[in-house]
Formats: C-alpha cells, sequence, structure tokens
C-alpha cells in the first residue's frame, strides 16, 4: 500500500505525572501575547511538562538558550523514564472537546517522502497554505537535535462518510484507555485510547479505500505545516548520509500527526488576522484602495474584509473572491516599502482588537476561508496564501501529549 500511513511507537509520560500540567498548546499560539506562556510557566512550576520540550515562538528570540535546554530535557525525561513507550506499533485515537464541540482524531505516522510544501507540489502529502520559508530554521535545529518529536501537527483527510476514524471512534470503549484529564488555561478536555493488532488493519483499509479516491491528494496540512517541513528538512539531511537499506525505516523519515477528518462538525476554520505595527493607518489604507483600484478589485463597501485602528477607523470591503490573495500581496509589498513597519499574524478577533491600541498600529480581518472548498481548491490552485485560516480558537489547536523516538 502507498498511502504513506505507519504505526508507531508512541510515548506517553509516566503515570503519576499530572498530565494537566504536562501537555501544553501549539508553540505557534499567542505569539503576541507572552502573558499566556508565563501564565502556563507559574501553572506548571517544577512539575514535568512539554513546556520544556517545546519552543513557544512568543520566545522565538531567546532560541539560542531554549534550544540547548530543550534537547537537555528530552533526554533527561527519557533517562529518567518520564516518558516511555505507551502503544507498541499502533495508534492513538484522541478525543478533543472543545466550545466547538467534540473532535475525533487519530495520531499516526506517515511518511515524508511523500510530504512536499513546495508550491504546485503533487504529492499525496501537502501543504494548504504558503510556507514561511524563515520560520523553517528553528524549528528544524530543534528537531536536527532532538531524541523525540512532539507533534503539533493536525492532517486533514477528505472523509465525508467518516470511514477512517469514524469506526474506531463507534467502538472506543473496547479500546484500552489511556487517558483522560483537563486541559490547561480553557483547552478544554481530553481522551485517548490504544489501537492496536487487528484494530490497525481496519484503519489501513479504510485509508487505502480513501486513497483510491483522492486524486492524488489524500493528507492536507491543517495545522503545524512550518514543523512538518521542519521534519521533512532534517530528513532530507538524514537520508543523504544513509545507504539505502537504512532508508527505508530509519525513525526521522516519519512524522507523528493527528489525522482529523475535514467534515467533522467540531472542526471550525477561523481566519487569521493581519496586525501591522509602525504604520500610518490612514495612509496605508489610502495606498491599499489605490492598489484594489490598480487590479480593477474596488467592489465597494463591505465585510469580506475589515480593517480598523485604535482611533477607532474602520474599513470595509467587499470581495467576489477571497480577499486574502491581494491583502497579503499587498502587504508584503508595503513591508518591502516601509522598513519600519512589520506585520504578525494573530487569532481570534478579541485578541486583534486588544493589541490595536496604538496610534501606528493597524488591523486586518479577512473572512473565514469555506472548508468544504479545500481539498478541490489546492487540487485546482495549489497552495493559498500563508496564514488563510485557522482551525479554531487558539485554545482550541492541538496540545502537545504524545511523542516518538526520532534518533
Amino acid at each position: 500500500m502507498n498511502n504513506a500511513l505507519h504505526t508507531a511507537d508512541i510515548l506517553l509520560p509516566r503515570p503519576g505525572v499530572d498530565l494537566s500540567k504536562w501537555a501544553v498548546v501549539a508553540c505557534d499560539q499567542f505569539t503576541a501575547q507572552p502573558e499566556y506562556w508565563e501564565s502556563a510557566g507559574a501553572l506548571v512550576g517544577e512539575e514535568p511538562s512539554a513546556l520544556r520540550l517545546i519552543l513557544p515562538e512568543a520566545w522565538l528570540a531567546e532560541r539560542d538558550d531554549r534550544v540547548p535546554a530543550i534537547h537537555r530535557a528530552m533526554a533527561g525525561y527519557l533517562d529518567a523514564g518520564v516518558l516511555n513507550t505507551a502503544v507498541k506499533d499502533g495508534f492513538v485515537l484522541v478525543e478533543r472537546t472543545t466550545a466547538a464541540g467534540v473532535r475525533p482524531g487519530l495520531m499516526a505516522a506517515l511518511d515524508l517522502e511523500a510530504y512536499d510544501f513546495t508550491p504546485g507540489s503533487e504529492s499525496l502529502i501537502r501543504a494548504t497554505e504558503g510556507t514561511v520559508l524563515e520560520r523553517v530554521p528553528p524549528r528544524a535545529r530543534i528537531r536536527a537535535g532532538a531524541p523525540v518529536e512532539l507533534p503539533h501537527v493536525m492532517m486533514l483527510i477528505d472523509d465525508p462518510g467518516d470511514t477512517v476514524i469514524g469506526p474506531l471512534y463507534a467502538r472506543k470503549q473496547a479500546l484500552r484507555p489511556l487517558y483522560d484529564f483537563e486541559l490547561m488555561l480553557g483547552g478544554g478536555h481530553l481522551r485517548g485510547w490504544a489501537v492496536e493488532g487487528e484494530a490497525t488493519r481496519g484503519v489501513f483499509d479504510a485509508v487505502e479505500a480513501l486513497n483510491a479516491k483522492a486524486n492524488g491528494l489524500l493528507y492536507a496540512v491543517g495545522d503545524g505545516n512550518h514543523s512538518l517541513a521542519a521534519a521533512r528538512r532534517c530528513w532530507l539531511d538524514i537520508r543523504d548520509t544513509l545507504p539505502e537499506d537504512a532508508r527505508k525505516n530509519h525513525p526521522a523519515r516519519f512524522a507523528l500527526v493527528e489525522l482529523v477528518n475535514l467534515h467533522c462538525p467540531a472542526l471550525m476554520f477561523e481566519p487569521i488576522h493581519r496586525l501591522l505595527t509602525g504604520v500610518d493607518p490612514a495612509a496605508l489604507m489610502a495606498e491599499y484602495r489605490e492598489s484594489l483600484a490598480a487590479d480593477g478589485a474596488d467592489e465597494g463597501a463591505g465585510d469580506d474584509l475589515v480593517a480598523f485602528d485604535g482611533a477607532g477607523n474602520t474599513w470595509g470591503f467587499r470581495s467576489a473572491e477571497h480577499p486574502l490573495w491581494r491583502l497579503q500581496r499587498f502587504i508584503d509589498n508595503y513591508l518591502a516599502r516601509h522598513p519600519q513597519a512589520s506585520v504578525d499574524y494573530i487569532h481570534g478577533e478579541d485578541a486583534l482588537r486588544q493589541l490595536v491600541c496604538r496610534p501606528d498600529t493597524l488591523g486586518f480581518m479577512p473572512r473565514a476561508f469555506d472548508k468544504a472548498e479545500l481539498f478541490a481548491y489546492i487540487r485546482r490552485h495549489g497552495v493559498l496564501p500563508r496564514k488563510t485560516f485557522s482551525m479554531g480558537e487558539a485554545t482550541e489547536k492541538r496540545y502537545y501529549m504524545e511523542g516518538r523516538r526520532i534518533i
């Protein structure tokens, strides 16, 4: 079967570890709100935690000090038995409960040889959004020296009949329970079960049947594309040093991800907003209107794209197509002409409104992207602009829980 799916030996904290302090949200959340990560650190205290095994992007400037500490913490947790193999040659069925509802998922390994984030790629595993290449090296640096991976990658499958995860979830009570606890800082609830032995065969059969109808695109990265891109880069660096026979099953060739059905009702696509700082809002908006007029795309007032500043000024635009293509192109060109300005990508309207509070700050809110169009769009046009959508609010992102040895 050539569907890139593999079982794995999956690590979990040993019994007795407080899982509500162990599991922390994806590192690319709350980047402009370091107080969130400070709260997480205060909550964890001296207890074992995945917080010590990741680099929150809010602390990216401290990577020279933090990355070696991350590697030491990983090795220490392995040596001390804090992390142990909980599932042998299997999967983990995951149930995440948030304000959006119950979101089942499946932890599985995917073959990085089947993944290519390059625009125009026809690989089995593809990025959904443009990859910001400068965001890959810091994550690759962590992975290159790491004995384990802790993934926050959520991988979408287009499974309207719910044939892959649904049958497992329907009989979850027959599976061996692994964990059941409340996540920190409003993350909701998490439960997990081991999928082992014969139960794995049904997963492989269902994925292969889905692959037969996938028209070359079986998996689309929903969250965590930059981490997956780092894993791919690290694998290519290792692959070239290995003899042919050692490449087939090398642990770095694979990446642990959570498979999630695109059609899950609790999987919400939220727009990712743009925060511009170091700008004159009125002058910037005048330039934006000029760019729309030059493209013949000024379609009048609407709510497909809303911009606002800290002084209470608001601008709204109507767009026949999703407005982010033009907006992102404009922002990139604007930043190239105005080196004093910068952009950040913000999850959640409330967070954006809190940050748009200075005279030199402007927020852009594009409308949401319709998830039902995603796979067909990727097949037709390739990747979306970078940071087009977020799967749910920041606290609904995947939390680091499971791990896997990669050396």
